[in-house]
């Protein structure tokens, strides 16, 4: 082999390495597959999310190797799903506790840590009242364990541990001051909790996530006029609202530009979650998208660069509930 054979030689060597690095790494973007055994951050990648499976309700999972924090409780009618699904994860301490609205679907599980042995060292909501039993119940509780609480507001940043933050989008003080009001379709005025959701984004290294509550279409056009495009940029987004044709708008999907949606419905819910209209608008955006009444429980990991979606069972971007 000659001088010039040999240089040729190790060009192609080196490019061939540089390729199974990227390809290894992921290459910054996402890698999906089906799987039941995706790890935690404790023994796997540092940052995990895990959307747990526990129907027509919210009840998401986040952990880094110091900090283990939970987005909303389920539905109330859910709480022995909401359990066992907590006891699959190994969860005994919650660092934090964010429930994004008092609906009975985002915080009807709360009592299951109340009462269930679970150490739950802090609480944060909204701060949007209301005079349902839950709610009231709810705050009783964390007072009479003496739980810090504290309300969240646009511009508030969480931390997570281990370089994970999480950015509070909405709500505003003027916003909770307003009490979500806006008129029905019979033209008279109504209370919309979801509108007062907490939206947060979480960030670790290059890897964004938004979380969003109920949000719906005017919550979003509202971060967007407050905080721009690019304040929204994330490689996935947990769906509004559960998949709800209230939500998901055009423009909300183009300054997100995630590349895939997570969703947290029932079997055969009666609200149509996700919504036919919406799933076609994923499609069309080219955002791939899983779903826990079909694809059970949902899990991404990474480590800052590039990230992982593992579904227990089904397919992505499925059509089931036409």
């Amino acid at each position: 082999m000659n001088h010039r054979e040999k240089s040729a030689f190790a060009i192609i060597a080196v490019l061939m390495t540089m390729m199974l690095v990227l390809m290894s790494a992921g290459c910054g973007g996402k890698k999906t597959g089906a799987s039941s055994g995706a790890g935690d951050a404790k023994g796997g990648m540092p940052l995990t999310v895990t959307m747990l499976d526990v129907g027509q309700g919210d009840a998401i999972l986040v952990r880094t190797p110091s900090q283990t924090i939970l987005i909303d409780t389920s539905d109330r009618d859910e709480n022995d799903k909401f359990k066992k699904a907590l006891d699959r994860e190994g969860v005994k301490t919650i660092d934090k506790l964010i429930l994004t609205h008092p609906h009975a679907d985002h915080i009807g599980g709360v009592q299951v840590l109340m009462k269930g042995g679970y150490d739950v060292k802090a609480v944060y909501d909204n701060g949007q009242t209301t005079t349902t039993k839950m709610y009231r119940d709810y705050l009783k509780a964390i007072k009479s364990k003496n739980i810090p609480y504290k309300t969240l507001r646009d511009g508030d940043v969480l931390d997570f541990g281990d370089g994970v933050k999480f950015t509070v989008l909405s709500p505003t003080e003027d916003m909770v001051k307003e009490g979500g009001h806006e008129k029905g379709k019979d033209g008279k005025e109504k209370i919309n909790l979801n509108l007062n959701s907490i939206v947060g984004r979480l960030t670790y290294k290059d890897f964004a996530m938004l979380f969003t509550g109920d949000a719906e279409k005017p919550t979003e056009q509202g971060i967007i006029q407050r905080h721009g495009a690019d304040a929204l940029k994330s490689q996935v987004l947990k769906s509004p609202h559960h998949g709800s044709n209230t939500a998901s708008s055009q423009k909300f999907l183009k300054a997100v530009d995630p590349d895939i949606a997570v969703i947290s419905c029932g079997v055969d819910n009666d609200y149509h979650h996700p919504h036919p209209s919406i799933r076609t608008r994923y499609k069309q955006d080219k955002i791939d998208f899983y779903r826990t009444d079909v694809n059970g429980r949902i899990v991404i990991t990474s480590d800052g660069n590039g990230y992982n979606v593992s579904a227990e069972r089904g397919d992505k971007n499925s059509d089931k509930g036409n």
